[in-house]
């Protein structure tokens, strides 16, 4: 049975614990609200060039531009996966992670490749059956668009140089504070976004022609995109860690409740077993 000392030494030890959870949860509470804001000032920007990229590609009748054109085979598959550098966060990186194996097993692609982004996905992935062939770590410990081009450039290189026919982007997509689910978005070949006839209800003439549009807009549009995904994830990431924290503390709160139930329970059995021993002690004088 554990001495008073003891259990006095527990709820001291959680209480701790609990204020170091729940200051977690506040920085991670204003980061998740600098990192909204970041995304949604972001996502209406990638999807007005989603749109005039598909309005282009309707122009070219005959010849497609090489990163948006549909490949007839699918050999080489290169899935993207993106994570976090930290714990801590609940079941996200594991979700991500599972996402990542069920799509793999689905593939029946003959060669399969994978790019990590954030510890957490290589550390699982690199001892096991998977091809690395690129990983990028500690990106997010200050995330910026220098990062998303340094990505975006790498896939390009891969997919013009053939070495990957298809590029799938596996990440979590952020819908709010307390939901966000996993997704697999194709990255390459782009696919055009094809709106009603109202949004253009005009023909437009295009100076230069509209390939050689495509050849300068096509790379800042993958750009963007993978910025948007990053931030996609590092949102998500601090809304997981908030909410895991905030459950730890109510954590640590219901077993300091039970620790100090427990305390009173052996400290009010001692009492009363020094108070047997005192009165025994007292009868056996008189005896």
């Amino acid at each position: 049975m554990a001495t008073l000392r003891h259990i006095r030494r527990r709820i001291a030890s959680v209480r701790s614990t609990q204020q170091i959870t729940k200051a977690m949860k506040m920085v991670a509470a204003a980061k998740l609200r600098k990192a909204q804001n970041r995304l949604e000032s972001t996502r209406p920007y990638a999807g007005e060039m989603a749109e005039v990229i598909g309005h282009l590609a309707a122009q070219l009748k005959r010849k497609k531009h090489p990163l948006i054109e549909q490949r007839r085979k699918q050999d080489q598959i290169c899935f993207v996966l993106i994570t976090a550098d930290k714990g801590l966060c609940g079941s996200f990186n594991t979700n991500i992670i599972r996402r990542l194996d069920g799509e793999w097993e689905a593939c029946t692609a003959p060669e399969k490749y994978l790019v990590t982004v954030g510890r957490k996905g290589y550390d699982f992935f690199r001892r096991r059956r998977f091809t690395i062939i690129n990983h990028y770590m500690d990106v997010f410990k200050e995330l910026e668009f220098k990062h998303a081009q340094t990505i975006a450039s790498e896939l390009i290189r891969l997919y013009t140089a053939k070495k990957a026919d298809r590029i799938l982007v596996v990440h979590s997509h952020f819908k709010s504070a307390a939901q966000h689910e996993v997704v697999v978005e194709q990255f390459l070949p782009i696919q055009p976004v094809i709106r009603d006839r109202e949004r253009f209800p005009v023909g437009f003439i295009f100076e230069p022609n509209p390939m050689k549009i495509l050849d300068e807009i096509c790379p800042r549009h993958l750009d963007v995109q993978m910025w948007r995904m990053l931030l996609e994830n590092n949102t998500s990431e601090f809304a997981a860690r908030m909410t895991a924290m905030e459950t730890a503390t109510e954590n640590a709160g219901d077993m300091i409740k039970e620790l100090v139930l427990f305390y009173n329970k052996a400290r009010q059995a001692a009492i009363t077993k020094e108070l047997n021993e005192i009165v025994g002690g007292a009868e056996a004088l008189k005896g």
